[in-house]
């Protein structure tokens, strides 16, 4: 019989016939979890074939070695947007870098980055790879500056994004406090909307933001403090044919312009027409620049939203008036936004104290 007949299977055939299985299973490219080849043995077939596999350790599975100069590469070529570039910033030899993106390719078993002809974009999992290498580059940068301060060898840095009211109130008086404690220290504004805000606290680009309060639902890396509410009025340029409207139903075929919501709520627009029963105005134009908005509604017969406490400015209180309607108007909270699993460096922490109390000297609570 045919049984009867087949060799004997030694107890050796058996683990190479389980081992070529596992083999043929796994991924072309196979690198040991800490940098270095794992402890060999080998196994002898009844036909004589000599085989070397690798001794199974549980305690490193799942483990990958990456070093710092690989992050550091990967981030400079996908900010700058080329190989070629990113060797440039960095002061190296364009195969250097191509080397350390491809060995951290490879000991990730996934492409981060397409090859184009001008230049390289991310893929699926560079994608997934760059938010967290983000993170990973500003801590260790934190934790550098801290152990130069612990040193006395530096005095850090701090950045600060602001949204447009919070530039106008908060913004001067913030800066001042903080010099105070850090002349030194080198600061970095940006301002923005809150949406274009939040991810940049989130990769720690930021180390804190003055926005409206975010939907921490869709934003759960981040931790919200709240400073103030923040009211709003309906403005026009002086003169405007409107001015004396009293009600936003008179008011809801004019031609509008508002900054740009974020994409999981509606803007203050949208709030006040809502809150009353009224369908929104059609004609809107929106703006992520608080100036260009403030510049076409001085110059034009558009109506717009701004925050009440900015009626006082010089910028708006020379070029628009408000429009007194009778219904109420909404109010949103500011305050300040921050990564929630980060702690502070001391720098910014001083800043967002300074922060705190600007908000509370000029824009208290009400």
């Amino acid at each position: 019989m045919a049984i009867a007949d087949s060799p004997k299977r030694t107890t050796a055939d058996i683990r190479f016939m389980r081992l070529s299985f596992r083999m043929r299973s796994r991924p072309a490219v196979l690198l040991s979890p800490l940098g270095r080849l794992p402890r060999r043995q080998h196994l002898t077939t009844a036909g004589g074939r000599r085989v070397r596999w690798r001794k199974h350790d549980p305690y490193s599975h799942g483990v990958i070695a990456l070093r710092l100069s690989q992050i550091r590469d990967f981030l400079a070529v996908v900010d700058s947007g080329s190989i070629r570039a990113g060797a440039r910033k960095l002061e190296v030899a364009q195969p250097t870098i191509t080397k350390s993106v491809r060995s951290l390719e490879a000991e990730l078993h996934a492409q981060l980055l397409q090859r184009t002809a001008h230049g390289v974009v991310l893929t699926a999992a560079g994608r997934a790879f760059f938010a967290r290498a983000r993170v990973v580059q500003a801590e260790l940068r934190k934790a550098e500056e801290e152990v130069a301060q612990v040193g006395g060898e530096g005095e850090g840095s701090v950045a600060l994004g602001v949204g447009p009211s919070a530039g106008v109130l908060v913004l001067p008086e913030a800066v001042v406090r903080f010099r105070e404690q850090f002349p030194r220290s080198r600061i970095r504004i940006v301002e923005a909307l809150a949406h274009a805000l939040w991810p940049l606290v989130r990769d720690e680009t930021l180390d804190l933001a003055v926005t409206l309060k975010p939907d921490l639902k869709h934003e759960p890396a981040l931790r919200f403090r709240p400073l103030f509410r923040m009211g709003f009025a309906v403005v026009a340029r002086k003169g405007h044919p409107l001015r004396n409207a009293r009600s936003l139903a008179q008011l809801a075929d004019a031609n509008w312009t508002c900054l740009l919501p974020p994409p999981t709520s509606g803007s203050p627009l949208d709030l006040i027409f809502s809150a009353v029963g009224l369908p929104g105005p059609r004609a809107v134009i929106e703006c992520d620049s608080h100036t260009t908005m403030i510049t076409l509604l001085a110059k034009t017969d558009m109506l717009g939203t701004i925050s009440r406490r900015l009626l006082i400015e010089p910028l708006v209180r020379d070029s628009l008036q408000e429009i007194e309607v009778a219904e109420p108007m909404p109010s949103l909270t500011v305050g300040i936004s921050t990564r929630a699993d980060s702690p502070p460096t001391p720098v910014a922490a001083v800043m967002a104290r300074a922060v705190t109390a600007a908000a509370r000297r000029h824009a208290p609570s009400r």
